[in-house]
């Protein structure tokens, strides 16, 4: 075994160890005993570096793999590290841009303004004009910030993951893990991370998201600049504002925060159900509010997608949970591939009916997060299968609460996104090939009543 694999495996028996006894061998059992054992995989995530810190978000994002309370631990990584140097950092813009820094900008900043684990971003200033892809032009003089793939990241990912690989052959041998497949879990992941490493990705997802809101004034994309962009560093433009942690600062200001709260969410309703692609990593990393009133979205790297039947099945399952109607939240979910088998139809109505009483009915304001980890941990206990978007899209509901919360701390985000799923479910019913459908339908139910 190699030194790295050596030291991966100590970290790992160490923190497997530290579970253990949070979990008190056993006795803990149930979410006390997971949650032990989330909070220790999350650390030790953190503890070996980038492959890791990557994995772990890339497992954050996908419920219908790992139990919810290690899916909303690992949303908790913490991607902080030391800057690299300067030297190091400007041979790779040199390579990849075909000149120094100095002479492809107008001044570059030899100190990051935020560092990662795969990259990190430096202020700029543009030498000429440029025309971006979506968006006014940017004018000579104008803030920027580039980000750089940090120099060798891709070489020690490469030796991290060999080690994963070994890794997950071995474990694929133990019953109670192969149903995750880890081999094959690991080869999406890591088709997942070698896209993440070509910086060109996001910028054309951010191009996408940046058309889809063109129209919306409170919505601000940084705009790419593609005459400074390859796989190793991304140029865009650099927009000022405040965290969400900042957020008290903000509103001395004078920003409306429960506006741009609501706002958030309906936005990310119009990703989802109207657009077909949504943003699947946010936190408070990823978007500000900018001076001027607006919510900046940053780094694409994590998306989703739904496609046109499933845009209609949502908005009725949303629309269903405003209404607290946990029959037809189940009998749409259907439509988005979650299976129940005949055996445990009544008692999954049971547990969910219970869950919208006591998280989305009786709670004021609604707890979405709560219904999310009561819905996904009963899924999980009856071993019924969650379908990747469809968790996906869960814990991306459960993310959007805790970021509109994050801005305006009262906000019901169920009952605000209320109309917006109503309207959008009225206005599909009445599409002309939707009426065909439902017309004959209901003429027999009519008439089935009149000759009653």
């Amino acid at each position: 075994m190699s030194a790295r694999g050596r030291t991966i495996a100590a970290v790992c028996l160490r923190r497997a160890a530290t579970a253990a006894w949070q979990a008190r061998f056993g006795l803990r059992r149930g979410r006390a005993g997971r949650e032990a054992a989330a909070r220790q995989l999350r650390l030790a995530c953190e503890e070996l570096g980038p492959a890791f810190i990557k994995l772990g978000q890339l497992a954050s994002v996908r419920p219908d793999v790992f139990p919810p309370e290690v899916v909303f631990e690992l949303e908790r990584l913490q991607d902080r590290v030391p800057a690299a140097p300067f030297a190091e950092v400007r041979a790779i813009v040199a390579a990849e841009l075909g000149a120094d820094p100095e002479r492809v900008f107008a001044s570059f900043d030899p100190d990051p303004v935020a560092t990662a684990s795969i990259a990190q971003v430096h202020a700029a200033t543009l030498r000429d004009d440029a025309r971006p892809v979506v968006g006014a032009p940017l004018a000579a003089g104008a803030r920027l910030a580039v980000k750089v793939v940090r120099p060798g990241v891709e070489a020690a990912i490469a030796e991290d993951l060999a080690v994963a690989r070994r890794w997950a052959s071995r474990l694929a041998r133990w019953p109670r893990l192969a149903r995750w497949r880890p081999a094959a879990l690991l080869r999406e992941f890591e088709a997942t991370l070698a896209s993440e490493l070509d910086l060109r990705h996001e910028g054309r997802k951010a191009d996408r998201f940046a058309f889809d809101f063109a129209d919306d004034p409170l919505v601000v994309v940084p705009r790419v600049v593609w005459r400074h962009t390859t796989r190793r560093v991304l140029t865009s433009e650099f927009v000022d504002g405040w965290r969400l942690s900042e957020l008290g600062e903000a509103e001395r200001a004078g920003i409306d925060a429960r506006r741009l709260a609501a706002h958030g969410a309906e936005v990310f309703l119009r990703q989802v159900l109207v657009h077909g692609r949504f943003h699947a990593d946010l936190h408070p990393a990823n978007l500000f509010v900018t001076p001027d009133g607006r919510i900046c979205y940053l780094d694409f790297g994590i998306t989703g997608a739904t496609a046109p039947d499933q845009r209609v099945a949502i908005a009725q399952v949303l629309a269903a949970l405003v209404h607290g109607d946990a029959d037809r939240a189940l009998r749409y979910s259907r439509a988005l591939g979650l299976e129940v088998p005949d055996e445990r139809v009544e008692d999954v109505r049971k547990v969910v009916d219970g869950l919208v009483r006591e998280h989305l009915i009786a709670c004021e304001p609604t707890d979405v997060r709560g219904f999310a980890l009561g819905f996904l941990g009963m899924l999980a206990d009856f071993r019924i299968p969650i379908p990747e978007g469809y968790g996906l899209l869960v814990k991306a509901l459960v993310t959007v609460e805790g970021v509109a919360r994050a801005i305006y701390p009262d906000i019901d985000v169920v009952r605000t996104a209320g109309p917006f799923a109503t309207r959008l479910v009225v206005a599909q019913l009445a599409r002309p090939e939707r009426l065909r459908e439902r017309v004959p339908a209901a003429l027999r139910a009519a008439l089935r009543e009149l000759v009653a």
